[in-house]
Parts: structure tokens; C-alpha cells; sequence
């Protein structure tokens, strides 16, 4: 078995596609061959080593995080899947593993992919969705009506956040670059600002405005989210610095969170899709042995019109 793995922290430079051990699952675990992955700015964070304290000093380390393909086998107390199971989901944090032609993950990290979306399009959906389901849903409790802004509205996370909100009646607002400004009124985000023209802290109508501001971008400033709430609204946070952490313990409209997938969140972002209302923009398509560039690319800047997607098992 082949995967993309590194041997010290660090920048692009460390990334290697070589052979590995498959390990056999075990309780809970779940083994599949990978047919999709795509890439999320996470998996080249953790190479970088931004949250060694979680991942820790052993190496080789994997990379890749989100991915579909088929059970190739289970633990002995796995009861959802069989081998066979078409399924998309994600790597668990600490090991990763996506970025490879076999992954082992948890049995609740995985769902059934439907017949009806292709291996590209499930390995497309599971960060974005999950951290949108998780923020919308169970940390705003985001009700039809509400009015959402999306901080980064057309990137990974965001637009996913875009169309989950749309589909639960909220009414969209939000920013983005000014090259995929038009991509953003695409998605149905009225008003969009351009944050390279537009200083959303000193916009008036904005004051007090929302129900939830939703930072996918990591950029967006704490106070201008805070002024842009209602007073009762919540700011939705998934870029984490210690200066955040003590804000959001003393302010408790700041949520930060992390990406905690379920079957359950899996199923719904599914059933979303099938019924056309969350599709995530595949932006470029690569087979597994040009992945390292793809990845290389978007780490330093590189902007494509959605995500990067790597085709690992390309039989039909």
C-alpha cells in the first residue's frame, strides 16, 4: 500500500509517496479502500506541526483527511458496515491517512455513500459539511428566517456553511475574495463583500445585523463578528489561537469548535446532497501520483474554484 507521509514537521518538502504497513482494524475500526480524497488547508496544517501537541513525535505520520471508497474489512465489534459498503467520511485526526490507496478509521466516522453521488462528490463533502451541520445546527441552533454572514463564503468550509444555511431558511450574507465574488452571488449570498475593498468593522447597516457570523476564513476579527451579532446572536469560530480561547471563556457567544464527525451528520450531509441542496464545487481533479503537487499548490496560495480533488483507485 502507497501514501503520502513525512517524516518531520514541516513545510511541502517533507511530503513522500511510499510504501506502508496497512494495519489490520481493530475494535471500532473500519478499513477502506480509497477511491476519492480531496484536500482541506488542515491536512497541511498538521504537517506543519500547529497541533503537535495532539498529534505528537512519532513518525512516519500520514497526511489526508476527508475520502470515499469501498470496506475492505471491519473490527470485530463493527456493526454499521460489511465489506463491500460503498461509504465517504474521515480520517481521525491524530493518524490522518486519507491521502493513501487504503485508510483505517472509526466505524462513527464513516456513512453509506448513496448510489446516486459519485466517489468524487462524497470525498468532496465530509469537512466542509460536518463543520457546517456542527455550527448551524448544534452550536447555533440556527432557526428559517435568521439571517447568517459567512466569513470566507466561498472557500471549503464555507460553502458549505452557505448552502446548509440556505437549506434550514436563513438568509445569507457574506465575504470573500474579489475573484470569486460572482461565485458567491451564485451561491445565493446576498449582500456579498469583497474583504480586500470593504471594511465590514466600519459598515453601519451591518451593526447588530445577524443572528449567527460564521468565520470560516481564520481572518475575520473578533470585534467586527462581535458588533455584526445580535444581542442575542453567536459567533461561530473553527480557526482556534489562545487569544480566542480566552475570549470565547469569557464571552460565551464566541463558540469555537472543532470538526467532530458522526454517522449521523455524515447521513444527513448525504441526503442533503442527493437532494441537491449541498453540492461542493470540485475545483481540480488529480490522480494520486500528482497529488504532492496539488497539494504543494494550494498550501502556497494557489487558488482554484473549488476543492482539490485526488482520484487514488480510478476504475469504474
Amino acid at each position: 500500500m502507497r501514501r503520502i507521509q513525512y517524516d518531520t514537521y514541516g513545510g511541502p518538502e517533507t511530503m513522500r509517496l511510499e510504501e506502508f504497513q496497512f494495519p489490520v482494524p481493530t475494535n471500532g475500526e473500519v478499513a477502506v479502500t480509497v477511491r476519492a480524497t480531496s484536500v482541506n488547508p488542515i491536512d497541511w496544517k498538521l504537517r506543519q506541526g500547529e497541533l503537535k501537541m495532539m498529534t505528537g513525535r512519532s513518525f512516519p505520520r500520514a497526511m489526508g483527511s476527508d475520502f470515499s471508497g469501498i470496506v475492505s474489512a471491519v473490527g470485530p465489534d463493527v456493526t454499521r458496515f460489511k465489506p463491500g459498503d460503498e461509504v465517504f467520511g474521515i480520517a481521525r485526526l491524530k493518524e490522518s491517512g486519507a491521502f493513501a490507496e487504503a485508510v483505517v478509521t472509526l466505524e462513527s466516522y464513516l456513512a453509506v455513500k448513496p448510489a446516486t453521488l459519485s466517489f468524487e462528490q462524497a470525498a468532496a463533502l465530509p469537512t466542509g459539511a460536518v463543520m457546517a451541520w456542527h455550527g448551524l445546527v448544534e452550536r447555533a441552533r440556527l432557526r428559517s428566517g435568521q439571517r447568517v454572514f459567512v466569513a470566507g463564503a466561498t472557500g471549503g468550509v464555507g460553502e458549505a456553511v452557505v448552502q446548509v444555511a440556505r437549506m434550514l431558511g436563513a438568509r445569507v450574507a457574506g465575504s470573500t475574495g474579489t475573484a470569486s465574488v460572482q461565485r458567491a452571488h451564485d451561491l445565493a449570498v446576498e449582500p456579498v463583500f469583497d474583504y480586500a475593498r470593504t471594511d465590514l468593522g466600519q459598515h453601519d447597516a451591518l451593526r447588530g445585523a445577524f443572528d449567527v457570523v460564521f468565520d470560516t476564513s481564520g481572518a475575520f476579527p473578533v470585534k467586527t463578528a462581535m458588533r455584526m451579532l445580535k444581542r442575542d446572536g453567536v459567533f461561530l469560530d473553527i480557526n482556534a489561537t489562545p487569544a480566542k480561547f480566552l475570549h470565547a471563556a469569557l464571552i460565551r457567544r464566541h463558540k469555537i469548535f472543532f470538526c467532530k464527525p458522526t454517522t449521523q451528520i455524515l447521513t444527513e450531509a448525504a441526503r442533503a446532497a442527493v437532494g441537491g441542496h449541498l453540492r461542493m464545487s470540485i475545483g481540480e481533479t488529480v490522480p494520486f501520483g500528482s497529488a504532492i503537487d496539488l497539494i504543494t499548490g494550494l498550501e502556497k496560495g494557489r487558488k482554484i474554484p473549488g476543492k482539490g480533488l485526488i482520484v487514488v483507485d480510478p476504475r469504474p
